[in-house]
């Protein structure tokens, strides 16, 4: 069995970066997708220094700076519009914007040209995992027809399968449905010209009043981009579960229609969308077990989390990177399972908290708490520096993107 090759469940971001770093450590390994076809899915994606420094690590840098917008500063704003705070990229690490369509591309791509055409076996819907002496074996149906699949057996079975992950569902049966936050988001793309640097990523007010989550993922040939923005409102019921619903600016609009900046017309580039996409804010309770013998789960089927700190996918690369890095460095599979938990489960489950408490844009809920939601002079007087970077830096460092955090690995990966 050790002969055998680690077998993924799940071909979106997190299956195929485990690939490639398992490719890159000569470990062999085959993708099983549920989707039929590979088709671009979602919206905007900000590719955060941690997880950047991962996919630069794979040496896709190049193919990155190709689709993506290069991120410059992180912008916090107030519901009139008013800035509270611009956070510059941290200059030593890339960091892009980009459509989720895109990285996938980049990240399919190179699993096809790396581990070849048959790499990623697609319509391929696990229906369950049973764990052996020596390695896992996972049991398919064909996605349209629902008829029986062969199983694959191998080293390991990860779950890469996302918050509907069918392996861990097997685990805890009795989880239930992804928990709702009270917050329902409107994810949509609109062809605009550049706002501020043309790199920013800009937070705009607070989910209880209403928030916007705004930046570019595709540079255009005339000048524009492609900008992508999230709406964010507080509702008592939640939309389905389901990346792919189709939304209406009516109902996303009137929170939002009185949101005309002398710098930005919210309401024009809600209505100018050219898709949107519904979905209810959601994640799962932590959990204290990832790994069942020669099963483990990765990503969203290990951690799902409510997306206020842009951490999600990046959480999920950083989890490709230690298991991989486990694999290669213990000779037991099971062993390397437990190790890679060992240094992920509870860093992880940690951010998943954070986001549902302080994320970053706490920041401008402390500001307009103080404030009563109207605007001010100075916000010198609202709000220190000190307590500005004290929130930040507090998020940065749960997450793993503190500058503090990158230069210390720097310095460990190069032995100095």
């Amino acid at each position: 069995m050790d002969r055998e090759p680690i077998v993924i469940v799940g071909g979106g971001i997190a299956g195929l970066s485990l690939a490639l770093h398992l490719h890159q450590r000569d470990i062999a390994c085959q993708i099983y997708e549920a989707a039929p076809e590979i088709k671009p899915l979602g919206v905007g994606i900000s590719l955060l220094p941690h997880g950047t420094k991962a996919l630069a690590q794979l040496g896709l840098l190049d193919e990155l700076r190709e689709r993506a917008v290069v991120f410059r500063e992180s912008c916090f704003v107030t519901r009139q519009g008013q800035f509270v705070y611009r956070d510059p990229a941290v200059s030593e690490f890339p960091q892009f914007l980009i459509h989720r369509a895109d990285l996938h591309e980049v990240l399919y791509e190179a699993v096809h040209e790396r581990l070849g055409a048959h790499a990623v076996m697609l319509g391929h819907t696990c229906i369950g995992v049973d764990d052996g002496a020596a390695g896992a074996e996972a049991h398919f149906i064909d996605t349209r027809t629902r008829e029986p699949l062969p199983s694959r057996a191998g080293r390991a079975v990860i779950a890469c399968d996302g918050i509907h992950s069918m392996i861990r569902a097997q685990f805890y049966p009795d989880e239930g449905a992804p928990v709702f936050s009270g917050v329902n988001m409107w994810r949509g793309t609109t062809i605009h010209p550049p706002v501020q640097s043309g790199g920013s990523h800009l937070r705009i007010g607070t989910v209880d009043r209403g928030k916007m989550v705004i930046y570019p993922i595709r540079n255009l040939p005339d000048g524009r981009q492609l900008v992508n923005w999230v709406a964010e409102v507080r509702q008592e019921e939640a939309g389905p579960v389901d990346w792919s619903v189709p939304g209406r600016v009516e109902d996303v609009l009137p929170a939002f229609d009185d949101w005309t900046f002398d710098w930005l017309d919210v309401p024009a580039l809600i209505r100018d969308a050219e898709a949107i996409l519904e979905y209810p804010m959601s994640d799962r309770d932590p959990i204290d077990r990832w790994t069942f013998g020669h099963v483990t789960l990765t990503g969203d089927a290990a951690h799902p989390m409510i997306p206020r700190g842009s951490n999600g996918a990046m959480q999920a690369i950083l989890d490709t990177v230690a298991l991989a890095d486990a694999l290669a460095e213990e000779a037991e599979t099971g062993d390397a399972l437990l190790a890679y938990e060992r240094v992920r489960r509870e860093a992880v489950n940690a951010v998943v908290l954070k986001n549902r408490v302080t994320p970053p844009d706490h920041l401008i809920e402390v500001v307009e708490e103080r404030t009563g939601g109207q605007t001010f002079e100075r916000v010198e007087d609202v709000i220190s520096n000190d307590e500005i970077h004290a929130i930040l830096d507090s998020y940065k460092a749960v997450a793993g993107y503190s500058r503090a955090v990158l230069v210390d690995a720097d310095d460990r990966g190069s032995g100095s």
